[in-house]
């Protein structure tokens, strides 16, 4: 027998495969995580006294900035049960400047639509001017209507539902659909004509997830949907 013949070489293992949540441990993970939210939320703005108006968007933006960070760590521990790193399975890569310049671009067209199809079929809509003797709330409202919710937000629905449900039997176009429909029944203090243009930006926000790969990118087109309807209600 040869030496080659008597020689042992090393039996390859196969890499362990990544796990990720199923579809009901997904769902369940974040329904917590919005639960966790609204509970908060809640908590803080039943807190709030008096009526003066800046004090209300202060403390509203507090709120937000509050509730927001503890379904963050929600999905954080479920992420590192799943032994996986957070940053990659919520897809927390850097857009390109061209990928994030065509969704602004789409976002832009979709406000407008949205804007005059309101203007027509809803013209009800339209409110005075809710910022008025409220200057130095404002900010903090800004900070955490505009930037803290929609990173929130985006987390959970186009990178941790996304994550989830576009490898289970959804695929990402039924992961698209899903993670719009319960974005859109979340918000519970709209009527259905605007419950369905949340859908429709949760359908361009998926969209730009799944092409892109990045949840940063759906991050900072729901923050600038948010700036422009934030200032556009100043108007």
């Amino acid at each position: 027998m040869s030496n080659l013949e008597n020689a042992k070489f090393p039996i390859p293992i196969s890499p362990t495969p990544l796990r990720t949540w199923d579809f009901k441990e997904t769902a369940l993970v974040g329904l917590i995580a919005y639960a966790v939210y609204g509970l908060t939320s809640w908590f803080m703005l039943a807190m709030h006294s008096g009526t003066d108006t800046a004090a209300l968007f202060q403390t509203y933006g507090a709120a937000f900035i509050a509730a927001s960070l503890l379904p963050i760590v929600v999905l954080w521990i479920a992420i590192r049960l799943a032994r996986r790193d957070f940053a990659e399975y919520l897809a927390l890569n850097w857009p390109s400047s061209g990928e994030l310049l065509r969704a602004l671009a789409i976002t832009a067209v979709l406000l407008s639509i949205e804007v005059l199809t309101i203007s027509v079929f809803d013209p009800a809509a339209t409110s005075p001017n809710p910022y008025t003797n409220a200057s130095w709330g404002l900010l903090t409202f800004l900070i955490g209507g505009c930037i803290a919710v929609p990173a929130m937000e985006e987390f959970v629905v186009r990178g941790f539902m996304f994550r989830g449900w576009s490898q289970s039997i959804l695929g990402p176009v039924g992961a698209i659909v899903l993670s719009s429909i319960v974005w859109a029944l979340a918000y519970t203090q709209y009527d259905f004509f605007h419950q369905f243009w949340v859908f429709v930006s949760g359908i361009a926000l998926g969209y730009f997830r799944w092409r892109s790969n990045s949840t940063w990118l759906t991050v900072m087109v729901h923050s600038a949907m948010n700036i422009v309807i934030f200032f556009a209600m100043g108007l």
